[in-house]
């Protein structure tokens, strides 16, 4: 079953369409769609400026989970993350108070892909952030090991998706968990979860659809909103913005020019 669940389910971030040179998004390999939703980074090395601000961004609960590598080829450093899954949205920036160039890349989970990669429990990683080695060391230590030689992220997949298939642990499959985000999707989160949620971190009202022509009314009655209103105080929740600016937002560094916002 955990093979046809990506097929049914397509995470977003704030910004769906950007595509720049800081921050990509790259297709996994058929043998891995199934439990990673992308790969992301800096197409490659980025010069930043001393004293220099970063863009903000803001991070909405998509429902993945991110390992994330930050090259510092400046003072030759490597710095691992591990973000858990989150139901709050969170303003990122990246500062930097010296000159330097780094190159960053992330692998970004379905939230049932995590834990095959993981040694540890990912039971408490609900809203925070963790040293990769944490839970992932085995893995940490087979990805950095090639992480300064990297020039271009494209050409660096291909590695990552060997050491990736090498360490995937099907055993570690949580049957309930998978048949729970199933019924989920099936009745696409209009479905009581109240007995669900302790396994899962979220409610089915986080789902998040990707769609070029949003109608609100039509959103509301699919997911089992009583009207309108319920929809939009629900969305702000846990997006920290209205839809209508939530659209204007996602559009920023779109690839394509031809998506149709709702009024």
């Amino acid at each position: 079953m955990i093979h046809k669940l990506y097929k049914s389910y397509n995470p977003i971030t704030a910004t769906p369409f950007q595509c720049t040179e800081e921050y990509m998004e790259f297709v996994p390999c058929d043998a891995l769609k199934p439990y990673i939703r992308c790969f992301w980074g800096s197409k490659k090395a980025v010069a930043q400026e001393k004293n220099s601000v970063g863009k903000m961004g803001i991070v909405i609960p998509d429902t993945c989970m991110d390992i994330i590598f930050t090259v510092d080829f400046t003072n030759n450093k490597i710095f691992s993350s591990f973000c858990g899954i989150d139901d709050r949205t969170f303003v990122i920036r990246n500062d930097s108070k010296e000159k330097k160039t780094f190159l960053v890349f992330a692998i970004r989970f379905f939230p049932w892909g995590a834990a095959l990669f993981s040694e540890e429990s990912l039971r408490d990683t609900k809203n925070a952030f963790f040293d990769a080695d944490s839970h992932f060391p085995a893995l940490r230590k087979a990805i950095e090991q090639y992480l300064f030689d990297v020039t271009e992220i494209c050409k660096f997949i291909p590695v990552v998706e060997k050491i990736l298939q090498s360490r995937l642990n099907e055993w570690r499959q949580n049957q309930t968990v998978i048949h729970t985000v199933a019924r989920m999707l099936e009745k696409k989160g209009n479905i009581s979860v109240a007995a669900l949620e302790q396994d899962i971190f979220v409610g089915s009202r986080q789902l998040h659809l990707r769609e070029k022509n949003f109608n609100m009314v039509e959103a509301a009655y699919r997911y089992g909103y009583s009207d309108q209103s319920h929809l939009c105080h629900d969305f702000k929740k846990y997006h920290s913005m209205n839809m209508a600016d939530a659209r204007r937002y996602a559009a920023q560094n779109a690839v394509w020019t031809d998506v149709k916002f709702g009024a």
